[in-house]
Parts: C-alpha cells; structure tokens; sequence
C-alpha cells in the first residue's frame, strides 16, 4: 500500500486512478495524517467491500469497548449495578431539563 497526499492526488490523478485500477491501493494523506483509502472495486463487488469495511469498523469499536471496560474494572458491574448507572443519568438528566425548562 502505497500513500499519496491530496495535493498529489490531484496534480498526478491520471497516473494515480490507473494504478488504482490495475490493483494499487492507496492512502490519501491531508496534512500529514491520513483520511481516505482508495482501492479498485468491481462494479458488482462494491456493496461487499463497504460491508466488509463496515463490519471491520464495528469490530474495532467493539475491541476499543472492550478495553475501556477492563481498564475501568467495570467488567465486575452486576445487572444491578448497570441498571442503578442508567437510573442515576437518567435523573441527573431530568434535573437539568426541569432546570432549564423553569
């Protein structure tokens, strides 16, 4: 995988979407940092990438998640426990739209 930055992108598009469409996949850097993938797809094959995109997405918000919660040691946390979490917010909230709401 190679990366191109935005501005290359746009001066050497031609030479870029013919690498693209031979196989190439690419990340697109703004500012240093990336922000896009480009890779051939397929007419027919277009759905099934997004998805596979999609679900991989899903499966790292789910890892990070489950990081956050062993960090925090709420893994422990009963269905009570949870339930009294959900309660508390939810009053905390209504105390502050009964505030505003005068």
């Amino acid at each position: 995988m190679d990366y191109v930055t935005v501005r290359e992108l746009r001066d050497k598009s031609g030479e870029v979407w013919q690498r693209v469409e031979s196989g190439e996949e690419f990340v697109v850097t703004r500012n240093g940092l990336p922000c896009a993938l480009l890779l051939h797809a397929e007419p027919a094959e277009v759905e099934d990438l997004l998805r596979a995109h999609r679900a991989a997405r899903l499966g790292a918000v789910v890892k990070r998640l489950q990081q956050q919660v062993r960090e925090r040691g709420s893994e422990q946390l009963t269905e009570e426990d949870i339930q009294a979490e959900i309660d508390a917010v939810r009053r905390e909230r209504a105390a502050s739209l009964q505030e505003v709401s005068g």
